[in-house]
């Protein structure tokens, strides 16, 4: 197993300093790397118009902003503690499971845009994607709380990366319901609890709503839901529906997390078990079993 954390320090260097017309060009080179995930997509991918829907850095504007950035991103020597963590995490689940499989994986770290609402405001600076086998993308803006968590960011992602590797859990687009994602993203925030605390491993996003017993009762009525086109509205938010053209349907930012790691506090409490332990675990036996032992209104503290 080898993790690869592609060099966009650098490549960003040169993006900024290039340019206006050479940027795009430029930009396409340090992603094609990580092009593989977008292996599901549809036809040819472009990759310089995803970054840009991904709330990627700008090419065309706040090029001296995005500067500062990266040298803060470099002064805190982002690029190490991801790589750091991610053999961490690995190291800490194959100690629990052994015997899963652990993909090669490359990480693509690349500045966001600072006047992208969405992703500034509910978003909180960041933006993962561990979903494809292989392939981890973590976009951010250095804000104080995202340079604190940056090791809890990578190893959120590593834990969906792992969960869904061939033999672990099967992930069809067609049938995955609302409740799927919940648990999913609990798990992977319950593991970056486990190794990071309660609250540097716990996701931005779902902060606000820990305590909101009101958002909880909410996203419930939305379990059985099918189908990934819905996940917007239901596990991210009224804010992420509008971003992406779904509809409302009256979640909080973030309430999806929130619920998730409500749902997985609750079983594990249930279960006696700790997040490594539980990788595989089917997203039906998490919803029943926490569902059935009355979660506290309040979510359990994780060690």
């Amino acid at each position: 197993m080898t993790i690869t954390v592609l060099d966009t320090d650098a490549a960003m260097q040169e993006i900024l300093g290039a340019e206006p017309a050479d940027r795009p060009e430029l930009l396409r080179r340090a992603i094609e790397p990580a092009a593989g995930m977008y292996r599901y997509f549809p036809g040819e991918v472009d990759l310089v118009a995803m970054h840009a829907m991904g709330s990627g850095f700008p090419l065309d504007r706040d090029q001296e902003a995005c500067r500062r950035a990266l040298e803060t991103l470099r002064g805190a020597d982002a690029w190490t503690r991801i790589e750091t963590a991610l053999h961490d995490g690995v190291g800490a689940q194959l100690a629990a499971t052994p015997g899963i499989t652990v993909p090669d994986l490359t990480v693509l770290f690349l500045l966001g845009d600072p006047a992208d609402g969405y992703f500034m405001g509910a978003g909180r600076g960041v933006i993962g994607n561990g979903s494809v086998t292989g392939y981890l993308a973590i976009t951010v803006w250095p804000t104080p709380e995202v340079l604190e968590q940056l090791e809890a960011i990578a190893v959120h992602e590593l834990h969906h990366n792992l969960r869904f590797a061939p033999g672990g859990v099967i992930w069809d687009p067609a049938t995955v319901t609302v409740g799927d994602q919940f648990v999913s993203e609990g798990l992977a925030d319950a593991f970056a609890r486990q190794l990071y605390g309660d609250e540097v491993g716990r996701s931005l996003m779902g902060r606000a709503t820990r305590h909101d017993d009101a958002a909880f009762e909410k996203v419930l009525t939305g379990l059985e839901i099918t189908g990934m086109h819905n996940f917007a509205a239901w596990v991210h938010g009224d804010e992420a529906a509008e971003r992406f053209g779904a509809t409302p349907v009256g979640v909080p930012a973030g309430a999806g997390y929130s619920a998730g790691n409500r749902l997985v506090d609750a079983y594990l409490e249930a279960t006696g078990q700790t997040a490594d332990q539980v990788l595989h675990v089917p997203a039906r036996e998490v919803i029943d079993i926490a569902l059935n032992a009355q979660p506290p209104t309040r979510p359990a503290a994780h060690p």
